[in-house]
């Protein structure tokens, strides 16, 4: 009966997320995740470098005992560096087994976007994050590019990630 109980309880748990996007800018353009991706959003941090990693890993963050490694999203896209400021976030989420930062420009709300409002993306080449972005979604007069957070690394990326992780 718990088992059910709990089975039936994720069940709505996800129901009650499918077509919720966080949505974020990064130089201009409005991009967002899905909320269940999502373990918390904080303010930049100080941030600690680790060698040989990719340029766009800027390093890892202390989040309360646990090392959490951060992704500057504009180096990822291919978009140029820009000076964090106030309204710098860190988007905390879960990528297979481990919990990434994703540096963003800001953030802006939780958007509800049905499934009949969203569709593939165009295949546009040297569009910014093109290769982590397969749909588009429609919110009001808004569009969203979303992005697919699995695309974000590449498994071998992800191993590397995964071991600043603890």
């Amino acid at each position: 009966m718990g088992e059910t109980l709990e089975k039936l309880l994720d069940l709505e748990t996800e129901d009650v997320m499918k077509g919720r996007f966080l949505s974020f800018q990064i130089g201009g353009e409005l991009y967002g995740i899905e909320i269940r991706t999502i373990v918390e959003i904080i303010g930049i941090q100080p941030i600690t470098e680790v060698p040989e990693m990719p340029a766009y890993v800027k390093g890892i963050i202390n989040l309360r005992g646990s090392i959490i490694p951060v992704m500057d999203v504009r180096l990822r896209f291919k978009i140029a560096p820009r000076d964090y400021d106030d309204r710098t976030c860190v988007i905390v989420i879960q990528l297979g087994t481990a919990q990434v930062g994703l540096i963003v420009d800001g953030v802006s709300e939780v958007l509800s976007i049905a499934d009949e409002d969203i569709s593939d993306r165009p295949h546009i080449g040297g569009a910014a994050g093109g290769g982590y972005i397969r749909r588009i979604g429609k919110a009001g007069r808004q569009v969203i590019q979303l992005v697919d957070c699995s695309l974000l690394l590449s498994g071998q990326e992800e191993d590397a990630i995964s071991g600043l992780s603890a």
